[in-house]
């Protein structure tokens, strides 16, 4: 039997965030929830999810801020959602697997996760897990 895969959401809206909830859970899926960027780390350091689903915009650490962190130590696939373009570059280049612009088609962001977790590689630039090469 598998194991289903566990989901983080990360978001400070009770509406998304109770929407991909039920989304989530029918699609078969584990889900865990914060409203806080913050406490967002810590969930990612002590539950190790499969997936982060992390809003960039939230009013105690930002998504951005989030996404800095969690890359010195796990390389867990996230996906970040934002209602303003300009942030997704930055994010990319912060780490993160993919967007999803908000608003947006909760179909359309399962088919991205199944996506993210199926061709899920190790992120560039993180220093995650890495082993340093031994002196010579």
């Amino acid at each position: 039997m598998e194991t289903r895969k566990r989901i983080l959401i990360v978001d400070d809206e009770p509406g998304i965030m109770n929407t991909l909830r039920i989304k989530l859970r029918l699609s078969g899926y584990e889900v865990i929830t914060t409203t806080s960027g913050a406490e967002a780390v810590e969930v990612v350091r002590d539950q190790e999810p499969d997936l982060v689903l992390l809003d960039v915009l939230m009013p105690d650490v930002t998504g951005l801020d989030v996404l800095d962190r969690v890359r010195t130590f796990s390389r867990v696939p996230i996906i970040i959602f934002t209602g303003r373009p300009d942030i997704i570059q930055v994010a990319l280049k912060l780490g993160a697997n993919d967007y999803i612009a908000k608003p947006f088609n909760p179909d359309l962001l399962v088919d991205k996760i199944r996506l993210v977790l199926s061709t899920s590689q190790p992120v560039e630039g993180c220093n995650a897990n890495e082993e340093e090469d031994p002196p010579r």
